[in-house]
């Protein structure tokens, strides 16, 4: 945990502002999530510098961002129940410029843009990759991090390369990813689950002939969890990710990016990149 997260966090804990959200299921597989506050004192000093901070947000006293918590290490419940992660992290330093509280929000990645859409919260930082495609239905950031598309599969198996994949290939994947479209272009034989971390574990128990995910996110499962599974061959491509915003709104959007503009200048970006990823991921 990253030294200015603990503070705020132990500063929290001390006033009993820990509170857990429960979201009403509708249709769009929503989860519990965490509400956890932003130092009082950073936040009214942010707010006496920008009057205007309040607006910024649908409560006009929360940023409230949305990710799914099954994406180790960017956002994932740890051992002892607590909501963690890079993008947890990152949001949390968000919140503290805009001068507002920080509330993470769980719910499944299938339906994380269509929440924004309802206005269920003020922003996504799950990462989500930037897409033509998604450009039409939300506005993004400046990208916040950049990783790509990498190919695993079992350390036995005789695929060296996406170019060994075939329409007869099986290929699990996360539920509404870029990579589930991505892959469709290869084969036909496509297994979705809602987490990627629960994919590389299917393929590591024998299931399935090769997982698609970040190249980011394999890494860390494959040592963290022992998984006897690797990278075959180069990246597929390079994804920059975005932070997400409800289309139109123009006013949040450069909040947040001027926003992450100071927290890599800070050095609190980079202090948040190393504890989880041991490298700064800003750049390719």
């Amino acid at each position: 945990m990253t030294s200015f997260f603990r503070k705020w966090l132990l500063t929290t804990m001390a006033t009993g502002a820990v509170f857990v959200l429960v979201a009403c299921g509708d249709g769009n597989d929503e989860v519990t999530g965490n509400d956890v506050e932003a130092d009082n004192g950073n936040a009214n000093n942010n707010e006496a510098a920008d009057g205007d901070s309040a607006d910024l947000t649908l409560d006009g006293e929360t940023f409230v961002y949305a990710l799914s918590g099954e994406y180790r290490p960017f956002s994932y419940v740890n051992e002892d129940g607590e909501l963690t992660g890079f993008d947890v992290d990152i949001g949390m330093a968000i919140a503290e410029e805009l001068g507002v509280e920080g509330e993470p929000y769980r719910i499944s990645f299938s339906g994380i843009i269509p929440g924004l859409q309802d206005d269920r919260y003020d922003a996504i930082i799950g990462s989500l990759g930037i897409t033509e495609e998604r450009q039409e239905t939300v506005d993004f950031s400046d990208p916040y991090y950049i990783s790509g598309a990498q190919v695993y599969v079992r350390s036995d198996s005789d695929i060296s390369s996406i170019d060994d994949i075939d329409e007869n290939t099986e290929v699990a994947v996360s539920l509404g990813s870029t990579y589930e479209d991505m892959i469709k272009d290869y084969t036909e034989d496509v297994s979705t689950y809602d987490s990627d971390v629960v994919a590389l574990q299917a393929l590591d128990q024998g299931r399935h002939d090769a997982v698609v995910t970040d190249r980011l996110i394999g890494l860390i499962n494959i040592e963290e969890q022992d998984l006897d599974i690797v990278m075959a061959g180069d990246l597929i491509d390079v994804e920059h990710m975005g932070i997400a915003v409800k289309k139109g709104n123009e006013e949040l959007l450069e909040a947040i990016n001027n926003a992450l503009e100071t927290i890599k200048e800070d050095g609190r970006y980079l202090e948040i990149s190393e504890h989880y990823l041991d490298e700064d991921i800003s750049q390719e």
